[in-house]
């Protein structure tokens, strides 16, 4: 084995941490008799020769050695490598992906190519693996075939062949989504898998074979499914969850003491945590099948989930079903799933909800967790949940605040989620976070989301943001109490945010004066004994401190022909970000600020499409006239998503019909889109779901006509 390996120049080559000297010994430690060994190999070729999918020279260098590797029988973890293997060979690019390389990214193309090519004319190595006797191997295989194989009508045989004879649950699974994946891959095929797929799902098969088929049916011709497919996959998990083995899997409810903390099975010594990033994923993967009948059950449901795609009615029943089931672990299941279902899909959810909630009382610890996580990331939608929220929080003061190891405390999810809902109840828990020694990062958000109901923290904010020193850590103590006091416009603080203001250190100094300047004009004329100083900030025009100063007059003095000049050179400033801070609090100024409409107008060609928005909304602000803001606006609507809550709003105040028809045809389009207008393949935000629920309020809003707010004067 590995003959000719010491003839490769490795050292002329580069991985993703240097030179590549290194993967000789990386690949013989893949080889080695001691697992650790194995395990930090493997871990090294993720991390460094294949790091984040990239395909290096030395990358390509090793795919003879993995061949190898894979085919000699005495090698242990070989499904590892599998695994590796159909990694580096299995990334597509298709026209749109080359049309779209840079100078700068042809050699990686190259190096993709080469590598599909590479791994793809040693495919065929992946038959004989099929019948491999470990049963590691034969999971891996099935879908290295139907990823690299170039035959894949030949593929598909054996698949079906395989199935006929494997004795193994978790592989018989794998055959079955390789299937899947030949059908996305050659649509000539789809029809033949589907009718294959669909006789599987039958009742004639096992409950985890049928389950495995309809969720690659759902991935691969969802038109195939039976028009019953809710209620079909409801007595899958059910038959599931009452088989033996699930019987036998499922104890009883932790007693009181144990509601809280996971006991240490019986005999296990405490180990130390995996060294290397597989090793902990090893482990989680182990963590998360601990206890579980079917632990492969979750991704067959989420990949049932992804293959329904926006029937989202269908989805929402599937979960509600799974919410209200016996199995702790479907529930666990059901409310994850839920999570990526509201967060990407428009819908009714109410009743989905209200079943999420309820798991907050579960004595299983991370159902309980994993519920009020869920909830926190939903805003006005958990109003369901928020008695089952209020309980929570009342019943454990333990996790109002959440410690971490490094950086700052915060909230702990159910109090996020029950102020986010902007419910009193909340109040207790935020007031016992303003007194903790250090006080959470978040908890001046939470406030902005309650209003008045948390009018009375406002003088535990005021002492506390007096008590601030004013040294390098001034920011991250002070900023969380004033979000708070410009949340509650709480201008009986004005003494004690000016202080702040006056003395804001350098060390994150800009950040601190923006934040009081921001509290300031949110106080309003309550703040008039900060004018001197507002005045003085404002004699320095043209940089960001003199446009916040100028806004914050306005709003605490109302003195236009001081502000004017300076929002004026505000225009001007170098970076977009400060010109639009200008605009925008130009807009604010209505009707005084006119004379800059021909400013604002000049604005609205920018290169930058945040910059172009601003000054239409002011240009609208400041003239009072649509006609040349409302086509600005609804071209960035169509280039950027993530402009469309902005005008949106402004469109609210315009009102629908001021604003034309054309505005009125983009706004009916916005509401009937079922997806959310952020949704991101692959990942989220923390506010997407609320920023897209805001979306859809304005859009309402401005539909049924003007509301009454139109430019300001």
């Amino acid at each position: 084995m590995f003959a000719g390996i010491d003839e490769v120049d490795w050292a002329s080559m580069e991985h993703a941490y240097g030179p590549a000297d290194d993967v000789p010994g990386l690949l013989q430690g893949l080889a080695s008799a001691d697992p650790a060994e194995r395990e930090g190999a493997l871990d090294g070729m993720y991390g460094a020769v294949h790091h984040q999918g990239d395909v290096y020279a030395c990358t390509l260098a090793c795919i003879p050695f993995l061949f190898e590797l894979v085919v000699d029988p005495a090698v242990p973890d070989r499904g590892g490598i599998v695994e590796l293997l159909t990694s580096i060979g299995g990334i597509d690019l298709d026209e749109d992906d080359e049309d779209e390389i840079d100078e700068d990214e042809i050699e990686g193309a190259a190096n993709y190519a080469m590598a599909a090519a590479a791994v793809t004319a040693g495919a065929g190595v992946f038959f004989a693996l099929m019948a491999d006797d470990d049963p590691g191997v034969r999971v891996s295989a099935p879908l290295a075939l139907a990823t690299l194989h170039g035959h894949p009508a030949r593929v598909l045989t054996l698949l079906r062949d395989r199935l006929a004879v494997e004795p193994d649950e978790e592989v018989r699974l794998a055959l079955v989504e390789a299937a899947g994946r030949v059908a996305l891959r050659h649509r000539p095929l789809t029809d033949q898998i589907a009718d294959w797929l669909s006789r599987l799902a039958a009742e004639a098969y096992p409950p985890g074979l049928r389950l495995a088929a309809l969720a690659q049916l759902a991935r691969c011709a969802p038109q195939a499914l039976p028009g019953d497919v809710v209620r079909v996959v409801a007595g899958l998990l059910r038959q599931l969850r009452s088989s033996p083995v699930a019987a036998a899997a499922e104890p009883g409810p932790p007693r009181a003491a144990e509601a809280h903390s996971e006991p240490e099975p019986a005999g296990v010594e405490e180990r130390a945590a995996p060294a290397t990033l597989v090793g902990q994923l090893r482990a989680l993967s182990a963590e998360e099948s601990s206890g579980r009948a079917a632990p492969w059950t979750a991704d067959l449901l989420r990949t049932l989930h992804v293959g329904l795609d926006d029937r989202v009615a269908e989805r929402t029943a599937l979960l509600t079903d799974q919410l209200c089931s016996p199995d702790r672990w479907q529930r666990i299941d059901a409310v994850r799933m839920s999570s990526g279902l509201i967060r990407a899909w428009r819908g009714s959810y109410g009743e989905l909800v209200r079943l999420v909630g309820e798991q907050l009382g579960a004595a299983e610890p991370r159902l309980a967790e994993a519920a009020s996580h869920v909830l926190e990331e939903l805003f006005g939608l958990a109003a369901p949940a928020a008695d089952a929220l209020a309980a929570r929080v009342a019943a454990d003061p333990g996790a109002w605040v959440k410690e971490w190891a490094s950086g700052p405390p915060g909230l702990g999810s159910a109090v996020k989620a029950l102020s986010r809902l902007g419910d009193a109840r909340a109040v207790p828990a935020l007031a016992a976070a303003l007194e903790r020694p250090e006080v959470p990062h978040d908890v001046g958000f939470a406030i902005g989301y309650l209003g008045s109901a948390a009018r009375p923290l406002a003088g535990a904010l005021r002492r506390r943001l007096g008590e601030v020193g004013l040294d390098e850590g001034a920011y991250d103590r002070a900023s969380p109490l004033l979000a708070g006091l410009t949340a509650l416009r709480a201008g009986e603080a004005a003494p004690e945010v000016l202080r702040v203001l006056r003395g804001a250190p350098e060390y994150r100094g800009e950040w601190l004066r923006t934040a009081a300047l921001r509290a300031l004009g949110s106080f309003g004329p309550a703040a008039r004994c900060a004018v001197p100083e507002l005045r003085a900030l404002i004699r320095r025009p043209g940089t960001a401190a003199a446009t916040e100063a100028a806004e914050a007059l306005w709003a605490v003095d109302g003195d236009a022909d001081a502000v004017l000049p300076v929002l004026i050179e505000g225009l001007q400033a170098e970076h977009a970000h400060e010109r639009r801070s200008a605009a925008s609090a130009l807009g604010r100024l209505g009707a005084r600020a006119e004379v800059t409409a021909p400013r604002l107008r000049a604005l609205l060609g920018h290169e930058e499409l945040w910059l172009r928005v601003d000054a239409a909304i002011a240009l609208w602000e400041v003239s009072g006239r649509a006609g040349e803001s409302v086509p600005v606006l609804l071209a960035a609507w169509e280039q950027n998503r993530h402009v469309r809550v902005r005008v949106a709003g402004c469109l609210a105040r315009m009102g629908a019909t001021g604003a034309g028809s054309d505005a009125v045809h983009v706004l009916r389009a916005e509401l009937a889109s079922v997806r959310r207008h952020n949704a991101m393949d692959g990942g989220y935000g923390s506010h997407d779901t609320y920023e897209d629920e805001k979306l859809l309020a304005l859009c309402r809003r401005a539909l049924m006509g003007n509301s009454g707010k139109g430019p300001t004067t």
